[in-house]
């Protein structure tokens, strides 16, 4: 299974080419990851940063530009999981314009308390929720 999202290219995330510029995308990966959590893993970033004291930062992130985006078109954000390992996942991110694929992403993000910074594992709750995503 993966999880999918429309997203709307903006002006401001376009260069003066009138193109998406580079870091946009990685903004617009990390909003795809908030948007599963909250979307299809039950729980928002507030309630896992604040109330769960856990975090998902990335340690790693390949990304493959394909073909440029422009505003005014809609992206389609799809995202599964990759691997699964004790405290870390890789995540596979691609954003679509109808068939034509635009940019790709490989995102490993870990598991870390709020509280020590340090990774931790993840747990047969955290595991079976994202085991539903691998692809």
């Amino acid at each position: 299974m993966q999880f999918t999202k429309l997203k709307q290219v903006r002006f401001s995330h376009c260069d003066p080419a009138g193109i998406v510029f580079y870091p946009r995308y990685a903004e617009l990966c990390n909003e795809t990851v908030e948007d599963w959590f909250r979307e299809a893993i039950g729980v928002d970033f507030h309630q896992l940063h604040e109330k769960l004291r856990l975090g998902v930062p990335a340690v790693s992130l390949e990304v493959q530009f394909l073909r440029p985006s422009t505003y005014g078109e809609q992206l389609s954000f799809s995202l599964q999981v990759l691997e699964i390992g004790k405290s870390s996942m890789t995540l596979g991110i691609s954003a679509c314009c109808g068939e034509e694929e635009r940019v790709r992403f490989r995102l490993k993000v870990v598991l870390v308390s709020m509280e020590s910074m340090r990774a931790v594992p993840i747990d047969d709750a955290w595991r079976t929720r994202f085991s539903a995503f691998l692809g």
